[in-house]
C-alpha cells in the first residue's frame, strides 16, 4: 500500500487565518492527507475557528507562534485574504524562511504568495500567482510565469482555484523527490 501513500511519514504545515480561500486551503490539505501526510493547520491562535472567505470553517490545530520548520517536511500557503494579514507576522516570516533555507516544500497559491514576498525568498525564483500580484512578484525579484503550475526548486506555485489539480500533483512531486 506504500506505493499509493508516496508522503506516509511527512508532516506538511498548512497556515489559516480569517478569510482564506476555501478550496486552496482544503483541497490540497485533502489530497495531502490521501497521499499519506499528516497535515498541521496552524492560525494566528490555537484550537480556533477561522471562516473562508466563501463560509467554508477551519479550525486551527495549533498556534503559528507554537511551530518550527524543523517539524515539518512542507508548507501551505493558501490564498484568499488570510496572507495580507499573515504576511506582517514576524514569526509567519521566519518560517517561510526556514523552511526556504532547509530546501523544504514552500507551496503557495493564488495571493498565498503574498507570505514568500514578504518573507524575502522570492528573489530569482520562477513563481506564478495570482494576476492581482503579478506586480508585486515581479517587484520582489521573482520570475513571474502564467501557468497553472510553476515549479522551482522547493518553490510550487499556482494562479487560482481552477489550478489546484496541477498544483497538488506538483507539490506532492516535490514533497516525493525530498522524501527519498
Amino acid at each position: 500500500m506504500a506505493e499509493n501513500k508516496p508522503l506516509a511519514g511527512m508532516n506538511i504545515l498548512c497556515f489559516v487565518g480569517d478569510l482564506y480561500e476555501d478550496l486552496e486551503l482544503w483541497y490540497p490539505k485533502l489530497r495531502f492527507i490521501e497521499a499519506g501526510a499528516k497535515v498541521i493547520v496552524a492560525g494566528p491562535v490555537a484550537a480556533v475557528t477561522y471562516k473562508g472567505k466563501n463560509g467554508y470553517p477551519c479550525k486551527s490545530d495549533v498556534a503559528i507562534d507554537e511551530m518550527n520548520a524543523v517539524d515539518f517536511d512542507g508548507l501551505l500557503c493558501p490564498g484568499g485574504f488570510m496572507p495580507d494579514k499573515l504576511r506582517r507576522d514576524p514569526k509567519v516570516l521566519q518560517l517561510i524562511r526556514d523552511f526556504n533555507d532547509d530546501g523544504k516544500l514552500v507551496a503557495a497559491i493564488c495571493h498565498g504568495g503574498w507570505m514568500p514576498i514578504s518573507a524575502g525568498v522570492y528573489k530569482n525564483v520562477h513563481v506564478t500567482g495570482s494576476l492581482g500580484i503579478k506586480d508585486d512578484l515581479i517587484n520582489a525579484g521573482a520570475i513571474w510565469e502564467n501557468a497553472s503550475v510553476v515549479v522551482d526548486l522547493n518553490f510550487v506555485s499556482s494562479r487560482k482555484p481552477d489550478d489546484l489539480p496541477d498544483f497538488c500533483i506538483a507539490c506532492i512531486d516535490v514533497l516525493s523527490r525530498m522524501k527519498r
